[in-house]
C-alpha cells in the first residue's frame, strides 16, 4: 500500500511555531473558524455536492424495495457506504479500505444511523415481507482534511433532499408509482445530526483548532469528533487515541460545536428551500398558466 505523503520537518516546525507562539493559522482563519462551506444539489433527488475548503464530497441517496431483516420485521434498512479512491489522494487504493476510510464509515454510522435520525419504521411496506432499503454512497473527490465533518454534512443533506417513490397497498398487492404517476415523497426525518471535529496541538494538547486542514492533521496530537443536533442533543463523542484532553476543554469545545451545528442546520434549511423553489417554478398555478398559453397560442 502506498504511503501517505508527509510534510517536511521544517513545515511541521513552522506550523507549530505559528500556532503556539504567534497564535495564528497558516491560512489566516481563527482557531474556531471553518473553511468556506458550499452545498449544491444535483438534478436528481438525493445528490449532494459538498465543498469544505479544498475537501470535496459527493453523496448520493437511493432506495429499493427489499425484504426486511428477520429480527426487525417492522423496520426498513438504512446503510451508508464510503469510498476513498486514488482520485481523493494517491495513497488510497481501490477495494483496499485504509484506516481513514474505516474510521470515517464508523463515525458516520454512529452519527446518522444509530442516532435514529432516519425513521426506519416509516420504510416498512409489508411487515416481515417488504420494505424500503435506503442507501447513501459517499464518494471523497478531494481530501484536504476534516473528511468527517464534510461527509456527515453531505449525508444529511442527501437524505433530506431525497424523495422515494410513492406506494399503495390494495388487496395485498403493493404498487410502486413512477414520478410521472405520483409525486415522490420525502423520507421520515426525525433530527439532523452534524459532526464537529476539534484537533489538539502542543505537548499536552493545550491548543484546540476547529476544522483542521490536511497539513494541520499531520501534526496534531489528538482529535475529538462531537456529533450533535441543533437542540444540543449529543449523539456521540469520539476520541480515537492521542494525548488526554481536559474535561473543561471538552466542555468548551462542545459549547462552540453547538453554535456551529445551528449554523449548519440553518444553512442546510436555506439550501433545501432554494432547491424546492427552483424545482417548483411557480407551482400548480404556473402550470395552469403555461397550459393556457399553449392553448391560446
Amino acid at each position: 500500500m502506498p504511503r501517505e505523503a508527509e510534510p517536511s520537518a521544517n513545515e511541521k516546525a513552522f506550523l507549530l511555531k505559528a500556532l503556539q507562539d504567534e497564535q495564528i493559522r497558516l491560512d489566516g482563519r481563527e482557531f474556531d473558524q471553518y473553511r468556506p462551506l458550499e452545498l449544491t444539489f444535483g438534478e436528481e433527488y438525493g445528490v449532494a455536492n459538498v465543498s469544505l475548503g479544498k475537501t470535496k464530497i459527493l453523496a448520493k441517496a437511493s432506495a429499493e424495495v427489499t425484504v426486511p431483516f428477520a429480527d426487525r420485521p417492522l423496520d426498513g434498512i438504512f446503510t451508508i457506504a464510503t469510498e476513498l479512491s486514488p482520485m481523493a489522494a494517491p495513497h488510497f487504493e481501490v477495494n483496499r479500505p485504509a484506516e481513514t476510510e474505516v474510521l470515517l464509515s464508523r463515525l458516520l454510522e454512529k452519527t446518522v444511523r444509530r442516532s435514529g435520525a432516519l425513521d426506519t419504521e416509516s420504510l416498512c411496506l409489508v411487515a416481515g415481507q417488504k420494505c424500503w432499503s435506503v442507501r447513501v454512497d459517499v464518494h471523497v473527490l478531494s481530501h484536504d482534511g476534516n473528511l468527517t465533518d464534510a461527509a456527515c454534512f453531505a449525508v444529511v443533506a442527501a437524505l433530506r433532499h431525497f424523495r422515494k417513490p410513492d406506494t399503495s397497498m390494495e388487496n395485498g398487492v403493493l404498487t410502486v408509482y413512477t414520478p410521472a404517476e405520483r409525486e415522490p415523497v420525502p423520507l421520515g426525518w426525525l433530527h439532523s445530526p452534524f459532526c464537529v471535529t476539534w484537533s489538539f496541538f502542543g505537548d499536552e494538547g493545550e491548543t484546540a483548532l476547529l476544522d483542521a486542514d490536511w497539513m494541520e492533521e499531520q501534526v496534531r496530537v489528538a482529535s475529538v469528533t462531537i456529533s450533535l443536533n441543533r437542540h444540543g442533543e449529543i449523539c456521540q463523542i469520539a476520541k480515537l487515541g492521542g494525548v488526554p484532553v481536559e474535561a473543561v476543554a471538552l466542555l468548551q469545545c462542545t459549547s462552540v460545536a453547538l453554535t456551529k451545528v445551528k449554523e449548519f442546520s440553518t444553512y442546510l434549511d436555506g439550501k433545501l428551500a432554494e432547491d424546492a423553489k427552483r424545482r417548483d417554478k411557480g407551482g400548480f398555478m404556473a402550470e395552469l398558466r403555461a397550459e393556457n398559453d399553449r392553448i391560446v397560442g
